[in-house]
């Protein structure tokens, strides 16, 4: 019976990605800020045009903390949705933009389609680039950084967690860099800090999924137990190289 279960849900799920994909409401009005590119490349004058950078571990290597079909539907599913969506997207609607920062610092203009699957596309290629197998400490500048923002990495870790707990439905939340201060955001659904119209602007460091097709299949609705194994796969010197 579990196992039935199981597999019901994982046909659901995969029947539902690409509807899942193209949905979401708008966010707040915010001041603008430069982003720097990330994850989407382009020559000279061509159009953006999203693609899914390289998992760079196996579906298994993140266990126990994140297992193996999650990491595979997640991967080659979702995110594969969010890109061919906004590629579709990209065209249909005759879209000139040639570079990601282009793209969202118009994402209040966008289509629906558009705006929520270029943040799918984009958060995504995010997130796998956040996590290694070979996690350790936080160390260097990010250490000394986090430790100036939150007063030591416990404080800044207790922080970020309840924000993942408290996330209402779908989003992320994020470690951004403001202007030089280190603070955590959290969004709605596929929105980013990037968004022209994002209630908090800044530039990602750090980005944790917390839709529930992230943690389901392990984890059903327990997040907080999701929350706290994600802590063991960061890679903390991918988010040193983003603070510069």
């Amino acid at each position: 019976m579990k196992n039935n279960s199981r597999r019901k849900f994982i046909e659901n799920t995969l029947k539902a990605t690409v509807a899942v994909a193209v949905t979401g409401p708008l966010i707040l009005n915010s001041e603008n800020v430069i982003a720097a590119p990330q994850n989407i490349t382009t020559a000279p004058g061509d159009v953006l045009k999203f693609s899914q950078v390289p998992l760079g571990f196996d579906y298994k290597a993140l266990e126990p903390h994140i297992d193996a079909l999650t990491n595979e539907i997640h991967y080659t599913k979702h995110h594969a949705a969010y890109i061919k969506n906004v590629n579709e997207a990209i065209i249909a609607e005759k879209l000139t933009f040639t570079t990601e920062k282009e793209f969202f610092d118009h994402a209040s203009q966008l289509s629906p389609k558009a705006r929520n699957n270029g943040g799918g596309a984009w958060n995504h290629n995010f997130f796998w680039q956040s996590l290694t197998p070979n996690s350790a400490a936080p160390d260097g500048k990010i250490k000394d950084a986090l430790n100036a923002a939150f007063g030591s990495f416990d404080q800044f870790k207790e922080q970020f967690t309840q924000a993942a707990l408290t996330r209402f439905g779908s989003g992320w939340v994020w470690l951004v860099n403001v202007n030089g201060k280190l603070t955590i955001v959290s969004t709605a659904n596929q929105d980013n800090p990037l968004f022209d119209n994002a209630a908090l602007k800044g530039a990602p460091l750090l980005a944790l999924d917390v839709w529930e097709h992230a943690y389901y299949l392990k984890y059903q609705n327990r997040r907080n137990e999701y929350v706290a194994g994600w802590w063991n796969v960061i890679n903390w010197n991918e988010v040193n190289k983003r603070l510069g």
